[in-house]
This record gives structure tokens, sequence and C-alpha cells, in this order.
């Protein structure tokens, strides 16, 4: 069993009512950028626990985990209660496979996203080996309302430092909102709509799409580029598209 350990929050920053991300101090084994660990609160005898995605590169003084907090959940609201100061458990040793070294070679690689889940992709990003092996990048984030497109100021730094390299698609689906395409990203892959917007296809041949959100979404995002032609990534039989549900 991974052992825990008792982190420190050093700072909170609040997007939305609900929408927060945490700082945290803590002795953590090392992690790879997409992979995910577990925070806990103890209550009595028992701990209550859930699964949060590093939105930090590795190397990083701290380790970020985005949250929502979720009206009457079990653990989303005392996390979203946590000052700077206020301890947190952390389970020492990360894990999941939705991260580069399991993705095969491919000229571009497009990182779909809805809610909380880009944390992991940020992650990736921020660490930059994805620049050095794909040309073209694309990150696709979709929320409900234009307030929940967050960490605008680390996107714009990529924007800035890797120029036609890197492409910021928001998808907001409840309100119209500037530069955002309205509606699902499913919707947009099958119509041409997101493909359009970036200038570029997806193809077997140049194609990796990791796809991170919620569990419609990413079923559906993964059987409309099946019918594109792309295949799933497995280990034995390597392909295009890599994914995780985000609950």
């Amino acid at each position: 069993m991974a052992a825990w350990v008792e982190g420190r929050v050093i700072e909170r920053i609040e997007w939305t009512p609900t929408l927060l991300s945490l700082r945290v101090e803590a002795e953590l084994a090392p992690y790879k950028a997409g992979q995910f660990t577990k925070l806990a609160l103890q209550r009595g005898e028992q701990r209550i626990q859930r699964a949060y995605s590093f939105v930090n590169p590795p190397g990083t003084p701290y380790h970020e985990f985005y949250l929502v907090e979720i009206p009457n959940g079990e653990l989303s609201p005392s996390l979203g209660a946590l000052r700077p100061g206020d301890a947190v458990l952390v389970q020492s040793q990360a894990t999941g496979f939705l991260t580069l070294d399991e993705v095969p070679p491919g000229r571009d690689l497009w990182l779909l996203s809805t809610g909380t889940a880009i944390g992991p992709f940020l992650a990736m990003l921020a660490e930059g080996e994805a620049f050095e092996r794909f040309e073209t990048l694309v990150l696709v984030h979709g929320v409900r309302r234009g307030e929940e497109l967050t960490y605008q100021a680390l996107i714009i730094s990529l924007v800035e430092q890797y120029g036609p390299r890197f492409h910021y698609v928001p998808f907001v689906s409840r309100e119209p909102w500037p530069g955002a395409i309205a509606g699902r990203i499913p919707a947009a892959i099958a119509s041409g709509q997101l493909q359009a917007r970036v200038g570029l296809a997806f193809s077997p041949e140049h194609s990796q799409v990791m796809i991170c959100g919620n569990p419609a979404m990413v079923k559906e995002t993964q059987q409309t580029l099946l019918e594109l032609g792309l295949a799933k990534n497995l280990r034995r039989a390597p392909g295009n598209i890599s994914m995780e549900n985000y609950w």
C-alpha cells in the first residue's frame, strides 16, 4: 500500500465560487507529468480520499491540484475550505498512464479535455517535453461557462513562447463566449469545425490524441476519432488515441 504523508497548503487560487487550485508542500516520490495522486482528510477513524492530477510539472517546489467543489460532496467542500497553513494528507506515490512516455511518435499532439481534466495537460505543456517531441500541439478545453476557462496566464505564456506551433481552442457549451466554439468537442470533430479552426486534420499517420475528461465526453470523442480512422493506443498495438476518465 502506498504511504500517506502530511502536506501543508501554501497557497489557494480561487477561480470561481466552485473552482479552485491548491498548492501543497509535501515530500512525495518522483512523478511524471500527467500522473495523479490522492488527497485525503481524516474524519475520526475514517480517511476520506479522492484522486487528483498534478497541474504542476515535476520539479516544482510545490504540488498543485485543480478541483471543483461538489455541493454536499464527501471531500471536496472540506478541501475547498482549506487555507494556507492547513494540513492535508497526500499519497506519496503517484500513479496513472496518461503520460507522454506512453504516447507513440507523431507529428501533431492533440490534448482534449473538459473541466478540471485540463490539469494533467497543463503539467505536460509546462514541462516542455511535448514541444520537443511534436511539431504542432493543440490544447482543447471544454467547459459549461466562460468563467471556467481557467489558467489563462499559463496558456497565454505558452502561446507567446511557441507561437504558431501551439493552438488553444476553448469550448463553452452553455453561453456565447468570445473566441470559444459553442457546443461539445465530439460534435465539433465530427463536423470538422475543430479541425478547420486549427487548420489541421486528424490522421492515423500524423496524429496523437490524448483525451481526459468526463466519461461521456471521453467515450464519444474516442468513437468519433475511430470513425475518422484513428486507433486506440495499446502497449501491445500502438495507435493514436490515449485516454483517461477524470472521475
